[in-house]
């Protein structure tokens, strides 16, 4: 018998908000889920490990990509689904895996909705769901100020990335697969699981979850001109074609920086290190995702 359970950030927002998930619940027999409520996204590990304590299999997640990571890096094996609502200022995991934002829809694929397998990246320990970066994305998540993301959303990050394009760049040494790939200066570094960031933007045009690999790229644009035409090259989906962009792919990555500097798991920031393990975990956990549907990342 399935026990159903709700993780849900107070601070996000869906359609009729938290009453009408409960109610969309009930009149899916779900009458009494596990419950749990946060305020800052950093509270989910402890609840999710509370309820699969208590033999939750199927997990709501009622949040942003934050709320998402959280959740998904303490359900990492566990062979308990992850059921997304897309709350909060972006959720790029149900936006690449096509779940709607809409609470009935999200509902009735969180229960009936088939179950798929995803890779998860593992930065440092922590697992990530959809893409991690050194330098400058980091710094472009950790310098957004709160009211400026509420009001203006997604173009909060790009206001707080704006004053970091002169930034003096990192000198980096990237080992993939126990050979050296990299060596050289760099803004940015990214990880990426599924293809699409921020604003539907494909970053890594063959990316997929499920293939057991990472996609990764070293930015090396400095400066307002060279940025430019990365943002060219961005905005018509194939960034790779970039010269300031190198990209590869692989299973275990090994970076080492001159300096520390913070990084990003799914929109959330750390403190700033110098030296970085990636690796990908197969298969690490279930999605509940629309019936027959591939995603958007394939």
């Amino acid at each position: 018998m399935t026990s159903v359970a709700v993780i849900a950030h107070t601070a996000k927002e869906l359609g009729g908000g938290l009453p009408e998930l409960r109610q969309v619940l009930a009149e899916e027999g779900v009458t009494d889920p596990l419950w749990r409520e946060v305020s800052k996204s950093k509270q989910v590990p402890n609840h999710a490990r509370y309820l699969l304590e208590r033999g939750a299999d199927v997990i709501f997640v009622w949040g942003g990509d934050g709320t998402v990571q959280r959740c998904a890096d303490s359900l990492a094996g566990s062979g308990a689904t992850l059921a997304i609502l897309p709350a909060g200022t972006a959720n790029l995991l149900g936006t690449n895996l096509g779940v709607p934002k809409d609470i009935r829809e999200a509902v009735r694929i969180g229960l009936h909705g088939e179950r798929r397998a995803l890779d998860l990246g593992v930065m440092n320990g922590e697992h990530f769901a959809v893409m991690a970066g050194v330098g400058l994305d980091a710094l472009m998540i950790r310098d957004a100020p709160a009211g400026l993301k509420d009001r203006f959303g997604r173009m909060a990050y790009v206001v707080a990335g704006a004053k970091h394009l002169r930034a003096k760049p990192m000198r980096v040494h990237v080992r993939v697969n126990d050979a050296k790939w990299f060596t050289g200066k760099a803004s940015c570094i990214l990880f990426g699981n599924v293809g699409k960031v921020l604003g539907g933007i494909t970053v890594f045009h063959d990316a997929r979850p499920d293939d057991g690999v990472l996609e990764a790229g070293v930015l090396t644009a400095k400066g307002f001109a060279q940025w430019a035409r990365v943002a060219g090259r961005t905005a018509t989906g194939r960034p790779d074609r970039s010269p300031f962009i190198r990209t590869t792919r692989g299973d275990v990555f090994d970076i080492t920086l001159d300096r520390k500097v913070p990084y990003e798991l799914d929109g959330g920031d750390r403190k700033p290190r110098k030296r970085f393990s990636v690796t990908v975990a197969p298969a690490a956990i279930l999605v509940a995702v629309p019936d027959g549907a591939e995603g958007e990342d394939r």
